[in-house]
């Protein structure tokens, strides 16, 4: 994004002051557009206990991005053997939330290939803050996913990879795409619901405010933060 600002008249002194200044607002104040998150859920049959769970979660993710700014979600998923669909971006959750419940899982294989192709595309068309995709296999080759992974992250694009289980080959790939991107890995199982929550929690502040937004979180006693943090960089 270019940082356009307003010519500063005066000595050197008075210049840092100004940006200074302008540093400390940025970090305080979001910017006023909203940002934009791509969900991206894993919806083949062995999803169907989290993807209704994450219908749910969807709500948490706008009422704490709401604290720092605005958010837009686009929830994508692929199910069956060649189903891959997205819906309409929104920034309110019950809405989403009613079209999600009407969705069903199906068996298939797994389309993480359309998922970041999908948010290279939307990127494209207007800045992506973050994608998060949430999924328990993996049946592609991976050097094509790590391609695609550092080039979304070469345009600013973090990933947040969770998965479900502890799939090894899973684990070593999910991290890969993370790492690539800037952004990063983290692990749930269907015994922590509270887990995933916290995470989509962290990713959609992160979306709407920024890295400094998600790390006061950690101040509020939420220990998925610093997991998330510390392997955040600079794309």
């Amino acid at each position: 994004m270019n940082d356009k600002r307003p010519a500063v008249q005066g000595s050197a002194s008075g210049v840092d002051a100004f940006l200074a200044e302008m540093a400390a607002v940025r970090q305080l104040k979001p910017a006023p557009s909203a940002g934009r998150l791509i969900f991206a859920v894993d919806a083949t049959a062995s999803r169907e206990p989290t993807w209704r769970r994450a219908a749910r979660l969807q709500a948490q993710m706008f009422e704490v991005a709401a604290e720092v700014g605005q958010l837009a979600i686009q929830v994508c998923y692929y199910q069956g053997f060649d189903g891959f669909e997205t819906l309409p971006w929104y920034t309110a959750a019950e809405a989403l939330r009613t079209e999600m419940e009407r969705i069903g899982c199906v068996s298939g294989y797994t389309q993480v290939d359309r998922v970041l192709r999908h948010a290279l595309a939307e990127h494209r068309r207007e800045p992506l803050n973050a994608l998060v995709f949430i999924g328990d296999a993996l049946e592609e080759d991976e050097e094509p996913l790590l391609a695609l992974a550092g080039n979304l992250g070469l345009q600013g694009v973090r990933i947040f990879m969770f998965q479900e289980g502890d799939d090894p080959r899973v684990e070593t790939v999910f991290r890969g795409i993370a790492r690539l991107s800037g952004g990063a890995y983290a692990r749930f199982d269907a015994g922590s619901p509270d887990r995933l929550a916290r995470l989509l929690r962290a990713v959609a502040v992160y979306a709407a405010g920024g890295i400094r937004s998600m790390q006061a979180l950690a101040g509020r006693g939420d220990a998925a933060i610093p997991e998330l943090t510390r392997q955040l960089r600079q794309p």
